[in-house]
């Protein structure tokens, strides 16, 4: 049955897309990574390219565990004894020791009881808030959380929902005072750890306060609930995340599998109650398959090198390199927001020129994000730069030197 209308349809909301300058088109194919050289760290060939070696500074992979020999070894080994896929889903026959080890072993990282993985981190979003959210609950996020918990709430339909200024505790405040006015029984607050597109980081000692100073106007409690993917593995002494650098302890904690730790796959971790709740209620969880045994005993691995001295040296590494980049952006005139985390942003703040900049950086070797309008906001245009443990020193020099000229500082 011939659908071309329905193509025209599509053909024109792609055309609207290249109208705004949304449209993402090809996505550049990497088919050879090369290993560290020299001083320089490793670098990536793209199809299509002739062989001309990049420097991906967009890469979540902040510690480089994806490369490392360890980690390549339990995966290959896991494979070997498992098989190349789970072949189901958990409660059928999918679930495979490297699994419940793995769980075991982020529990335990995290200080808590019981931990639970999914597919991925968004699916681990999409499949904990929905069954959280009764009657009469009320939802509260903060307004630039990632689309996984945009999406999440549009799923799980909240009674009420109210959203507050970027790290705005008084906002916060204001919407929990609504949900009291407003007769709710149950609260959740939702935000991300590390906030993907500017690097900075939730106040999570302050938002669980005012959760706790709110919480016996509830008669089913305030919950904080908080996705650290961009920071467990990247921020904190230990890599503990933005529960670390902020002193806090959320009730729900997400985070990814897929970034920091190199592997693939997402989790929640939380009371044992909860995680019991969770194997039975959360769709994304019963109905999908897990990640592979062998990426489950690779994502082991990676937390066993995160949680050692090897780990916090890479850490202490990331963060100097952090710093320097940091440094060298100010020196040369350019704007960022500071902070330890590896996620460093060079606010633009003008489309065109920030599509040229990205544009020069390319030519001379150089992967980056750039975000410009309608991404984000007139006047928030930005190039996202992202550290790794396996940048070097002379590889965050060698984006200076081409950013200085790409600018004109």
């Amino acid at each position: 049955m011939p659908f071309d209308r329905l193509e025209q349809a599509l053909r024109a909301e792609l055309d609207e897309l290249d109208e705004l300058g949304t449209r993402k088109r090809d996505e550049p194919v990497i088919v050879q990574v090369l290993p560290p050289e020299g001083k320089r760290g490793p670098r990536v060939l793209l199809q299509g390219e002739d062989q001309r070696p990049f420097l991906r500074m967009n890469c979540n992979g902040y510690l480089g565990l994806a490369s490392h020999p360890e980690v390549i070894a339990a995966e290959e080994s896991a494979t070997k004894r498992y098989g190349a896929g789970p072949g189901s889903v958990r409660f059928i026959s999918g679930t495979f020791f490297p699994h419940v080890r793995l769980e075991q072993r982020l529990a335990t990282f995290h200080s808590r009881e019981a931990a639970m993985i999914f597919s991925s981190a968004y699916a681990a979003v999409m499949g904990v808030l929905p069954p959280l959210v009764g009657e009469d609950t009320a939802v509260i996020s903060d307004e630039l959380n990632h689309n996984c918990i945009i999406s999440a709430m549009r799923m799980a339909q909240p009674a009420r929902k109210y959203v507050y200024p970027h790290l705005d505790m008084r906002g916060l405040a204001v919407a929990l005072e609504s949900a009291v006015g407003d007769g709710c029984r149950r609260v959740i607050v939702v935000t991300d750890g590390v906030f993907s597109m500017r690097g900075d980081h939730a106040l999570l000692n302050e938002i669980v306060e005012l959760a706790r100073r709110f919480d016996h106007h509830f008669d089913e409690n305030v919950v904080v609930m908080a996705d650290d993917s961009h920071g467990i593995g990247a921020f904190g002494q230990t890599g503990r995340g933005t529960e670390e650098v902020t002193g806090a302890q959320v009730d729900v904690l997400v985070a990814t599998l897929g970034k920091a730790l190199g592997v693939n796959g997402g989790y929640v971790v939380g009371s044992q109650l909860l995680i019991d709740f969770l194997r039975e209620k959360s769709a994304f969880y019963i109905y999908s398959n897990p990640t592979t045994p062998a990426e489950a005993a690779a994502a082991t691995k990676s937390i066993d090198i995160l949680d050692s001295d090897e780990g916090r040296a890479d850490l202490a590494h990331l963060r100097g390199l952090t710093r320097r980049f940091e440094e060298g952006l100010r020196s040369l005139g350019l704007e960022t927001i500071a902070g330890e985390h590896p996620i460093v942003p060079l606010l633009v703040r003008d489309s065109k020129r920030t599509r040229k900049i990205v544009e020069r950086m390319r030519e001379a070797g150089v992967i980056a994000t750039g975000l410009a309008y309608p991404v984000v906001p007139r006047g928030e245009e930005e190039i996202r730069f992202q550290l790794s443990a396996e940048h070097t020193l002379a590889d965050v020099d060698e984006v200076l030197d081409i950013l200085a000229d790409a600018t004109g500082g």
